[in-house]
């Protein structure tokens, strides 16, 4: 298998595991058990995050997409920044609920944007 498809499937793999870990962080938050904030799902989704990053580095040491040369690439690189802005606000235990719930929604409407843009990869 080549390295590409080994990157590939990682980085598919760990970007769906990034989204069921912070949507399943934010159902046990809004059902009201913030008890997982004291357990391993408290540092897992870091440590899925940070092997999903190695693997889109590695992606763009083995193919021709360049960061800012790429439209959609450009466009994933910013809605991912705010991806991780919004969902930092989603799990902010001192906000109000309503700024929550809005954060929340706007970092999942990203992530949407994010996986449609991968699989599309259209030309701007």
């Amino acid at each position: 298998m080549s390295a590409y498809l080994i990157l590939k499937h990682l980085h598919v793999t760990t970007a769906f595991l990034t989204v069921v870990l912070f949507a399943l962080r934010l159902l046990l938050d809004a059902v009201g058990r913030p008890g997982w904030r004291q357990t391993p799902l408290r540092w897992i989704p870091h440590a899925n995050d940070t092997v999903l990053l190695a693997a889109a580095i590695g992606l763009l040491f083995v193919t021709p997409w360049m960061p800012f040369v790429d439209g959609w690439l450009t466009a994933k690189i910013f809605l991912l920044v705010g991806y991780i802005i919004a969902g930092l606000f989603a799990l902010r235990t001192t906000l109000t609920t309503p700024v929550r719930i809005t954060a929340a929604v706007l970092a999942l409407v990203q992530v949407t944007a994010i996986f449609h843009l991968a699989i599309n990869k259209p030309v701007f």
